[in-house]
This record gives C-alpha cells, structure tokens and sequence, in this order.
C-alpha cells in the first residue's frame, strides 16, 4: 500500500519510514526516511521489482543485493556511506538496504566551465575520491560506476562516495551473478576495457577517476560526443584534449597524472589508489595554510581542502543567521491562511504521535516542512509561522539538539522583538532557552550573561518569586556552581533557598534541591 507520491505507509521491517524519494538509478530507488528505534535520518535503497520475471530472477537479485550489502558495509571509511540494515525477506518481492543518510551537493554542481574550481579544490576532490577508492580495493571492490552524481560534497568540504551497488568482488572464488539487463556503469566515464565488458579492475576506477579530474580542473568532460557510441569510440581510441589547452595555470605535472589515470591500457595507469593520491599530493595545501583567498567565486561550495589544511580539527562553531527580512503577510482567513491551518493541525497531531515515542528529529523535520510552506504563503514573521518554529525549537531542545535549537531561539527572540516589544511573553522565553542552550553547550560565560538579563526584564514586568523568576534564579546559581565560583553562587542561592522555604515549604522537592547544592557547595 502506498499514500500520495508513492510513499509506502507500512514502515520497511516494522521500523524504517520512507518519507521522500531522493534518487533513482539502474539498481532500484533512493529514499530519504527515519528510523522509528532510533529516531534519525537514514536513506533507503529500495530494489527495482520490475525487473523481477521469475523465482530465479528474484533469487538473484536478492544474492546481488545481499552482497551489496555486505560489500559496502566492508568499506570503513567516512567517505562512504555507513551501512545500517538490510531487509531480505522471501519472496524477496521488496528488497531494502539501509545506510547513512548524507547531507550534501552533488559534485555534479560544482562543474561548471563558467566557474571553475580553484586547482587545489580540484585536487583535494579528486584525492579525497582516490582514498575511498584505496580502502575499496583493499577488500578487494571495485566501483564500476565512479561519476559527479555518484559523489557528494558536505557542507565541511569532505566527499562521499555513494553507490557501491553494481561493484563486484575481486575474488575467483565469488560466483558471477547474472545482470538482468540493468547496466553497468555510465559511459561518458566507462573504461575502455569496460567498453568491451572485458575483466573491470581497480584501474577501472583510476580511469573514472582520470575523467572526473579533467573535469574538475577544466569545466568540460574528457571527452565528448552526441551518441554513446561516439563516447565509446573515444574512450577506445581517442587521447583526451590536453587540461592545459583548456586551462593553461594548470600545473604541468598535473597534467601529466591526468593523461595517466587515462591510459588506455589499464596497466600504464597508476598501480594503485594510492599512487594516484601520491601524484595529487604536491598540489594540495600543507597543514596549517590558510584557505586560498583568489580565484573565482564559487556559489555555495564548501572548501575540500580543509581537511588537508587543518587535519583533524574540531567542528567549528556554528554561524548563527541573521533574521530574515519581513515577507508579504496575507489577510487573516484568506485561502492560503486557511489551507495553512488545516496543514499545521495535519502536522500537530503527527507531532503529538511522535511526540508519546521521542522521535525528536522526525518530529522537527515534520514541523520544518509546514514552516517552509507557510512561509512561503504567509510570509516568515506570520504569527502562526513564529509558533510553529517555536514548537520545533522547544523539541530539538527537548531532544537535545542544542546546536540547532539555539540559532532558531535567538532568531526568535529578534522576530518577537519587533511586534511584542523587549519584554514580550514570547521574546522571555526564547531568550531564557536561548541562554539554556548556551549552557548546555558549555557557553557558561554568555549563557549567565543572558539569563541575567531575562531576570532583570522579569523582575520589572512581574516578580522575583514569579515561577520564571524562580527557574532563572536556580540557573544562575547552579551554573555558577558548576563553574566553580562558589561565593557567586551562594549569594544566588541563600536567598533563593529561603523565598523557596516561604513559597513551598522546606520539605517541597525544589526547596530540597537548592538544599543539597548549598551543602555541597559548604561542605567541598
């Protein structure tokens, strides 16, 4: 059974749901959904059934798969893809492989003859891609189908090699399995010994790898033709126009591994993945240089090289974005508002179901897709557009996603600013989860600097023993604890303690709380 867009409604093996459809390829289609256990993202390769015609077909494909499975699951390195699940069931009618969802562009974006990448990108892509390559035919695998759309960019500038699906192992021992049909591989990047469906070894690889460079450095592919076949003829026969000519900085001996990674006989190519890294090495930044600062402006693409220049390094603190501009807000009740309203309540009662199982992230992505909507049909600063990302803010919270749940509270806090005004209810209170985010970070400093300025703003608009006066009043104090200063936090705390003693009574839980702070901040 299945709901609008082909979604199936049954979750894959009681647990995985299918959400979107993200891709399609010559092995079946890609989707991006959740898993219910686990409550995260991951992709779903769903096997083509309509290739299926007999027992024995679906036999196969369910061997062909199994070993998908198994062969990708093999390759640890964090340019492919991990390897979560896969679901064979007889009659293997439906056959599942789940991985890593990956967040990133397709290399494909990046090529462009009119913005072409700055050489050590180009190199730092194509070294990336070769050490992927390295720790496949270490199994041994080879991918037979290494393209742009086959590789993605994260947002940190590291390239994932997806779709080891139609690779084969390298072993005598490994029966042959039939392939239906389904073919292998992409000719416009196909070795010529691929052309003629002879023996595909790891060289094979270095051949598509040859391709993508020339491509990366130049904005134009190796070779070029109208009909496959003239693809074919070339990769058999043809030298490929020389990188220089299209592009003359390009380094000499660059050049040089380019035109070997192309050799027509798989043995003049490079002996490994690893020669080919090794030829890449001397154009990549060294650690410790700064990002090139010259070239042309590319769109949107995160720096490759970053991983060479600063190895190993933390995640940098994230940037945190500006409040957008006013959109067009339409008239209360008119046809968008009320299409919205009947969205929000669709998407609130799926929240509310996730909500009861703690599937945080699904819960917040559900929120995010009505908020992309009635953004674009509301305008951003909607009254009910601003409820709704406060809803998801509170749950990324909840879920402990404080990296993602702070920007949001912050850009809330501006937003409610300019129609509640600085002490607005909502403007307070994304200002004080703003500031327990901060904390749950370990920005203690600015977290304290916060929450001592919705304490100032409460206490003006209500009280200091107000049920959020009391709540920033026990988050100053103990942060105070945790960090150490002990008389700071004693002078927050003593007279909390006692408003506490007045409002609840010394036996209430909250009393007793503050009670046991203070007595290990006497005691040590």
């Amino acid at each position: 059974m299945t709901r609008g867009d082909n979604v199936p409604i049954e979750p894959v093996a009681g647990r995985y749901e299918l959400a979107e459809k993200i891709g399609t390829g010559g092995m079946g289609t890609v989707w991006r959904g959740y898993d219910a256990v686990l409550d995260r993202e991951v992709a779903v390769k769903v096997i083509r059934t309509d290739v299926i015609t007999s027992a024995r077909d679906a036999k196969e494909l369910a061997d062909r798969f199994r070993r998908e499975a198994r062969i990708t699951a093999r390759i640890r390195h964090h340019g492919v893809p991990q390897v979560y699940d896969a679901v064979l069931e007889e009659p293997y009618d439906q056959l599942y492989l789940v991985m890593e969802y990956i967040h990133g562009t397709s290399l494909r974006s990046y090529i462009q003859p009119s913005a072409l990448l700055p050489i050590p990108w180009a190199a730092a892509m194509a070294a990336q891609i070769a050490t992927v390559l390295s720790h496949a035919h270490a199994i041994p695998v080879v991918h037979r189908d290494l393209k742009p759309a086959n590789v993605l960019v994260s947002a940190d500038g590291t390239v994932k090699v997806l779709d080891f699906g139609i690779a084969a192992i390298l072993r005598p021992d490994v029966p042959q399995l039939t392939r239906l049909g389904i073919p292998m591989g992409t000719y416009q990047y196909m070795s010529p010994e691929q052309t003629r469906a002879r023996q595909v070894t790891p060289q094979s690889d270095l051949y598509a790898l040859g391709c993508l460079l020339h491509e990366l450095l130049t904005g134009r592919p190796a070779f070029d033709g109208p009909t496959e076949d003239d693809f074919v003829e070339q990769h058999r026969h043809s030298r490929p126009t020389l990188v220089r000519v299209l592009r003359p900085e390009v380094p000499e001996d660059l050049e040089k591994l380019v035109l070997e990674l192309l050799a027509k006989k798989p043995e003049q190519r490079p002996s490994d993945a690893y020669a080919a890294y090794l030829g890449l090495l001397p154009f990549l930044p060294p650690p410790g240089s700064s990002a090139p600062r010259s070239g042309p402006q590319l769109t949107g693409c995160p720096d490759p090289t970053q991983m060479y220049r600063r190895p190993n390094a933390p995640r940098p603190p994230d940037v945190l974005p500006r409040a957008s501009a006013p959109a067009l807000v339409l008239s209360p009740g008119g046809m968008a508002d009320t299409n919205f309203k009947h969205a929000v309540a669709d998407a609130n009662r799926k929240v509310d179901d996730l909500l009861v199982e703690e599937r945080y992230v699904q819960a917040a992505d559900a929120l995010q897709d009505v908020i992309d909507s009635g953004s674009a049909d509301l305008g951003a600063r909607h009254p009910a557009v601003l409820a709704l990302r406060k809803k998801r803010a509170a749950i990324l919270f909840v879920g402990g996603d404080y990296r993602r749940s702070l920007p949001e509270f912050d850009d809330l806090t501006r937003a409610y600013e300019v129609t509640e005004g600085p002490t607005g209810n909502n403007v307070i209170h994304c200002r004080r989860h703003a500031a327990d985010c901060r904390a749950e970070l370990g920005h203690g400093t600015h977290a304290l600097q916060q929450y001592r300025e919705v304490l100032r703003l409460v206490r003006a608009k209500e009280s200091d023993i107000s049920q959020i006066a009391i709540e920033l009043r026990r988050s100053i104090g103990t942060l105070l604890a945790g960090e150490g200063d002990v008389t700071a936090a004693r002078e927050v705390l003593n007279p909390l303690f006692d408003d506490l003693c007045v409002l609840y009574g010394p036996n209430h839980e909250e009393t007793q709380e503050i009670a046991e702070i203070l007595r290990y901040l006497t005691n040590g």
